[in-house]
């Protein structure tokens, strides 16, 4: 079969990592295997190295998803690095916590918190090591905590079999038009890779440096009615008005968070081979951002000089742009993170297999300052170090017949985990917020939790053509060492724990030749995050914006899949269907509650209901041309919430009824390919009562149509280029911040 395009499945037959399909399963026999479960009869999605590279313009890790159905990365600019997280079928881009991302199974996966701030370390990955990319859509491997809810996300890197060795350069220019904002963002990137086998050891060393230019991503604004009627205060021209997310009218005076970043990443893997079928691999990452956030002030006084501070006159109303928070300020991000991995492990295929591995992610340095007071002098500094999380696990896989796929074989996961997060967040006054040493206390918050997991699934062949899978999975879970603290004292919290049990079960049925059906049902516990324990505000001996005492999400979750091989209707290619449902209680959201305090809270029910299409053409009308598209249809409705009664029958923020994506691909030979990318996503809200209606403004959430170019030539066995556009189209959309909008990106790479 040709090599599947970005959007396939794993294709029926044989696919180009060596993979076989049978009863909707992957067996890998060929090529670095996933972490993922592929024996489960459910849904996996998946993409390669090549068709990466065909087909996306890759300048980041999560670029890879970019066209695999119901995933959305809410990426604002090339090296997000704060607010890039993933949104799901049933969970949209505020619900960080409701996915999980690895590589080479390490957690990259940020649960300390839940939301825009708590993205994937996607920096500690390079477009350019990925071997492949699999997704696992729902909870319903035992081997997962419930943070699966929503998919699972395995990068799996390269690890060479022989010497080889990796350039490419690539460039990135865009134009920014939005407000008063006219800015050119861009991006070079440098990525060199090297690595080789010599006996019973493997190799592999890679270093990545982006420096990147971002457009305003934050826009200081007045409400019209905040203002004084009155000569009071610097007359002031250049204020852009506009419409808020809720249709009040208001000044827009500056952008901000207009982000010069340069990061650097490198990375070391080893791997010994104690025998042909025992392996020992490590791995050292590490990722260096400094990050500084400018501003633009659109205002000017009567000599033409830029106004960023005081009490200003707009249109006969005074404002003061320092109260209640600055209106425009910068910020200076510096961060150091080491990620390393260990993990011993036999691939036997036989009748036992086993590993033992560990992680560990560490926040070396982490600051962000921050100026507080008028002509940005004093401020504070955030200082995360100490932050991070580790894991610790032990698996089995026995296989009583020996045998995967023979009528009757048994395939019996087991293991038990540890996954601990650490949570160190000082808050600081400062003298001088640039560089200034940080002096007295302002806030703090710490915390931990553990999850300590024993699971158990079995796959069973229990008739010719029917396959299920039975798990159970036990979860221990602990928030220990608590504190929330002011400049003047400290809140410690007990020690609390509580026991889950959450089942699986999947069942694949191959009807015939060309249709396959399938069912999963599974159980999963979103256990609270530190930062939503413990991080709010201390008001006297009041606390507000935190909840200690939150409860668990609890969410059932099934779907129901047919699989149609095209090839009994003349046509090489895949089609699916799922149908699948959601329900969770006590979800966790921020929302007002009736004295006023808006902070964490439970939602009492959240109802998700949709249909999931995906199709895939090989040679389709033409040879060479790839099809591939995803349609989902989803009705999210919050069902209860007696904390916030208004926002029952809206809804669920961030997830739009619609979401489709289009993937063309013409390779008229084996030197080029021409591809042609489309995305839409629907209408969405940003609050649970839907009451921000224009989703086309700075803090709103929009609908969005955006299409992509791409062009590569493989010049010769040893160098290729390409070119390409991303949002050809110049759409202007928003996630709370805008979208980048049209790039032209380009690429020379030299693979020796």
């Amino acid at each position: 079969m040709a090599a599947a395009i970005a959007l396939s499945a794993p294709a029926w037959g044989q696919d180009v990592d060596g993979s076989t399909r049978a009863l909707g399963t992957i067996t890998v026999t060929g090529g670095r295997p996933t972490s993922l479960p592929t024996q489960i009869p459910t849904t996996i999605e998946g993409t390669t190295r090549e068709q990466i590279e065909a087909t996306v313009n890759a300048t980041d890790a999560e670029d890879a998803l970019k066209y695999l159905p119901s995933l959305v990365v809410r990426k604002r600019y090339i090296g997000d690095y704060n607010h890039a997280v993933l949104a799901t079928r049933a969970s949209g881009t505020g619900n960080s916590a409701r996915s999980m991302v690895y590589a080479d199974g390490i957690p990259l996966s940020n649960l300390l918190g839940n939301g825009a701030t708590f993205a994937p370390r996607w920096g500690m990955v390079s477009p350019e090591e990925i071997e492949r990319v699999d997704v696992l859509y729902g909870p319903f491997s035992a081997a997962y905590p419930g943070n699966s809810v929503g998919a699972v996300v395995d990068y799996v890197t390269r690890m060479p079999e022989k010497f080889e060795a990796h350039i490419k350069l690539s460039g990135a220019a865009g134009r920014f038009e939005q407000y008063g904002s006219s800015s050119s963002p861009s991006a070079n990137q440098l990525d060199l890779s090297l690595g080789g086998r010599n006996g019973d050891w493997s190799w592999w060393l890679s270093a990545n440096r982006t420096h990147s230019k971002g457009q305003a991503l934050v826009f200081g604004n007045r409400l019209l009615s905040a203002g004084t009627v009155g000569s009071a205060g610097v007359p002031v021209t250049g204020a852009v008005f506009g419409l808020s997310p809720t249709n009040q009218p208001w000044w827009l005076v500056g952008g901000s968070t207009i982000y010069d970043t340069e990061q650097t990443q490198a990375k070391l893997k080893l791997a010994y081979d104690f025998s042909p079928t025992v392996r020992a691999t490590y791995t050292l990452g590490g990722w260096n951002n400094s990050t500084y956030g400018a501003v633009d002030s659109y205002l000017r006084d009567r000599n033409g000089l830029p106004a960023y501070s005081g009490r200003v006159n707009i249109a006969g109303r005074t404002y003061n742009l320092d109260t209640p928070s600055l209106a425009l300020a910068p910020t200076q991000n510096d961060i150091t993170h080491t990620m390393q991995g260990l993990s011993v492990k036999s691939h036997t295929g036989g009748v036992f297999d086993w590993e033992l591995s560990g992680s560990l992610y560490d926040y070396g340095k982490d600051q962000l300052r921050t100026p507080t007071t008028a002509q940005w002098l004093a401020g504070r500094t955030t200082d995360m170090k100490g932050t991070g999380w580790n894991t610790l696990k032990a698996a089995g896989t026995w296989r009583p017949t020996g045998s995967a796929e023979g009528l009757g074989a048994h395939v019996v996961d087991f293991g038990v985990q540890q996954d601990t997060a650490h949570l160190r967040t000082q808050v600081r006054n400062t003298a001088e917020w640039y560089a200034g040493p940080a002096l007295t206390p302002f806030s703090q918050f710490n915390g931990n939790t553990q999850l300590q997991s024993l699971y158990a699934q079995d796959t069973w062949r229990f008739a010719k053509d029917w396959k299920t899978t039975l798990g159970l999975r036990y979860e221990h879970w602990t928030a220990y060492g608590g504190e929330l603290g002011n400049a003047t004292s400290v809140l410690r919290f007990g020690e609390r724990s509580e026991n889950h049990v959450s089942p699986k079960a999947a069942i694949a049925w191959q009807a015939n030749g060309d249709w396959l059906f399938k069912a999963s049902a599974g159980r999963a516990i979103r256990n609270p995050t530190v930062s939503e324990l413990y991080q709010g505000q201390i008001l006297g001996s009041t606390i507000v914006n935190t909840n200690p005492d939150l409860r668990p999400e609890r969410s059932w979750t099934t779907e129901f899949s047919a699989e149609r091989d095209l090839k009994g209707w003349g046509v090489e290619g895949l089609l699916r269907a799922t149908l699948f449902l959601e329900r969770t209680k006590d979800a966790l959201y921020s929302q007002t509650a009736a004295n006023g305090i808006t902070t964490i809270q439970n939602v009492d029910a959240i109802r998700t209901r949709g249909l999931e299409l995906a199709a895939n053409l090989y040679d389709a009308g033409i040879k060479g041309l790839e099809l591939g598209g995803s349609l989902t249809l989803a009705d999210s409705k919050i069902v209860a919430n007696s904390g916030f009664p208004a926002s029952v029958g809206a809804q669920q923020p961030r997830v739009p009824r619609v979401r489709a994506a289009l993937l063309a691909t013409y390779k008229p030979d084996a030197n080029w390919a021409f591809t042609f990318g489309a995305r839409y996503s629907g209408k969405q809200f940003g609050t649970l009562d839907n009451s921000d209606p224009n989703g086309f403004t700075y803090t709103g959430f929009s609908k969005y149509f955006v299409t992509d170019i791409r062009v590569r030539y493989r010049i010769d066995k040893q160098w290729s280029a390409a070119v390409g556009i991303d949002n050809l189209n110049n759409y202007r959309y928003w996630a709370f911040h805008p979208y980048p909008q049209r790039t032209f990106v380009a690429e020379l790479k030299f693979d020796l």
